[in-house]
């Protein structure tokens, strides 16, 4: 970069550096001259010249090649740009029925994505005779987070130790400062499973787990300022951001699927709160199977119909299927009015398998909501769907390893 270098102490050297490292990470993915960069930290350029060599020497900038960056005669620039596999970070969205890993690079880029859906006993592949004596369902969803994590790795051409950090989400209450899950009744026994040190034995990176509705809020959020998002698939949850901070209260905000609509919600002793056995995506189902019976004349009435069928149905002017839209709807504006008249927030934004659902019941929720608030907020479906936990996981991993590299020394 030229004979000339900064001077300084140490302490000083690491901040000029990190200033660098900083604005860079702000114009990536594009490339960004050392002119752009002296602008941008308001350093020196001999200063800017030693702390680009020492991230290019550390692994985390790449250098352009300069002749490609001149386009006119005389001395051509040189530029520079994050080195995306410099810290690449895992994210993993356990789910009681599907376990998915994701890994992606520095920039944002994923580089692995892997799905697998955890299997019933007596399915194959049969899991390993030990964890299951050991550990049950619990055992058993381990062995795939296992199985996920290592096609993630091979997919991304990485080793465990190219990690630089790991998050995973989970069901259930997660206590914010061990990352023990203190309640998950969709899994039995996995309360007793230290999903943590699980990783830990396998990566050298720091291993974080979080609720898996918190994540999902994280990956909408944005630029909102209050935001109430929402997993709605068999489950319910919520995730809760406060003025664009993630708010966990003692580890169990959002978790709506345990309010209590009105009226009898039996309970059917599988762990799932009253709202999600009143409106979760089985309790559609249920709805929509029942309603055919008493409706030949419906679409509803051919097959075994799914949430999805009921939603789609709907859609086409099925009277049926709309009626059960509105009464689901409505339910659902019922539990969350409470939160929305406390907090106010800008959005609530719907992710997870019912967030396929359409305008059908995204125009219901928002009627019924309403009529039960002073101030509606937008409703939304997110764009992600059943990516949004794994896209906040991938988040969350990604603004840890930039918190550690940039915080002061």
């Amino acid at each position: 970069m030229g004979a000339e270098r900064a001077v300084g102490t140490p302490v000083l050297r690491r901040l000029n550096t990190a200033a660098v490292l900083r604005a860079v990470r702000e114009r990536a993915p594009d490339p960004v001259r050392l002119a752009e960069l002296v602008e941008l930290t308001g350093l020196t350029r001999p200063t800017v010249g030693q702390a680009v060599d020492d991230l290019v020497e550390a692994g985390w900038l790449q250098q352009h090649d300069p002749a490609a960056a001149s386009r006119q005669g005389g001395r051509p620039a040189v530029r520079v740009s994050l080195r995306g596999r410099a810290a690449p970070v895992l994210g993993l969205d356990v789910g009681p029925h599907t376990v998915s890993a994701g890994i992606s690079d520095l920039v944002g880029h994923r580089l692995a994505a892997v799905r697998r859906p955890v299997p019933r006993w007596g399915d194959d592949p049969p899991r390993p005779p030990e964890a299951l004596d050991e550990q049950g369902e619990a055992g058993r969803l381990l062995g795939v987070v296992d199985e996920v994590t290592e096609r993630a790795l091979r997919e991304a051409g990485l080793g465990a130790d190219d990690v630089a950090g790991v998050v995973i989400a989970t069901p259930g209450i997660v206590d914010p400062g061990s990352g023990r899950i203190l309640l998950a009744p969709s899994v039995p026994g996995w309360t007793s499973v230290n999903l943590s040190d699980h990783l830990r034995g396998r990566f050298r990176c720091p291993v974080q787990v979080e609720n898996d509705a918190n994540l999902a809020a994280l990956a909408v959020a944005g630029e909102r300022g209050t935001l109430l998002a929402v997993q709605w698939g068999e489950r319910l949850g919520a995730g809760v951001v406060i003025d664009g901070r993630l708010h966990r209260g003692t580890g169990s905000a959002g978790e709506i699927g345990f309010i209590r609509p009105p009226g009898d919600v039996p309970d059917t002793g599988d762990g799932r709160g009253p709202l999600e056995r009143t409106i979760g995506a089985e309790a559609i189902a249920e709805q929509a199977r029942r309603a055919a019976r008493r409706r030949p004349e419906s679409a509803l009435h051919s097959g075994a119909p799914d949430a999805a069928a009921v939603f789609a149905a709907a859609a086409s002017g099925d009277a049926t299927a709309q009626r059960i839209v509105d009464e689901v709807a409505a339910t659902f504006a019922q539990a969350i009015a409470p939160a929305v008249l406390v907090l106010a927030p800008d959005a609530v934004v719907i992710g997870g398998g019912v967030a396929r659902a359409g305008s059908v019941l995204l125009t219901a929720v928002t009627r019924h909501l309403a009529d039960l608030t002073l101030s509606p907020p937008a409703v939304e479906f997110s764009g992600l769907a059943e990516d949004t936990v794994l896209t906040g996981a991938l988040c969350l991993a990604l603004d840890e390893v930039w918190h550690r590299r940039l915080a002061a020394p």
